[in-house]
């Protein structure tokens, strides 16, 4: 089975980029997201890439979040740019076999996990 290792963030500022990497064996055979999670919220797809090499993203990161597949390194890359406040969370990358058809598929969608990365605001 397919195992994600998360790594990158660092402190968020308001304003400015932050980027993660996610490490998976045969990436380009999954359909891999990012996800977000605030305290006490359920997990938000926030960008997916199908199988295909289609990238879909939520309109909240559209412009600003660019998701990209490294497959000689076999890493899935998330560069955010211009970060909210509220982008403080827990990041999580996921994995799955099935196509992703285009969109931003919910958490239960997914059936592999990382166990994800804080993202606390800068002091």
């Amino acid at each position: 089975q397919v195992r994600l290792q998360e790594s990158g963030g660092g402190s968020l500022r308001a304003g400015g980029p932050l980027s993660f990497s996610c490490a998976a064996s045969r990436v380009h055979s999954k359909t891999i997201a990012w996800f977000r999670q605030t305290r006490g919220k359920e997990r938000l797809a926030r960008a997916a890439q199908g199988r295909d090499g289609k990238t879909v993203y939520d309109k909240s990161v559209e412009g600003r979040f660019t998701f990209s597949k490294d497959y000689t390194k076999s890493t899935l890359d998330l560069q955010m740019n211009n970060l909210k406040p509220e982008a403080t969370a827990m990041y999580s990358c996921a994995a799955d076999d099935r196509p992703g058809w285009d969109v931003l598929r919910p958490e239960g969608f997914y059936q592999v996990w990382g166990q994800g990365i804080q993202v606390p605001v800068s002091a």
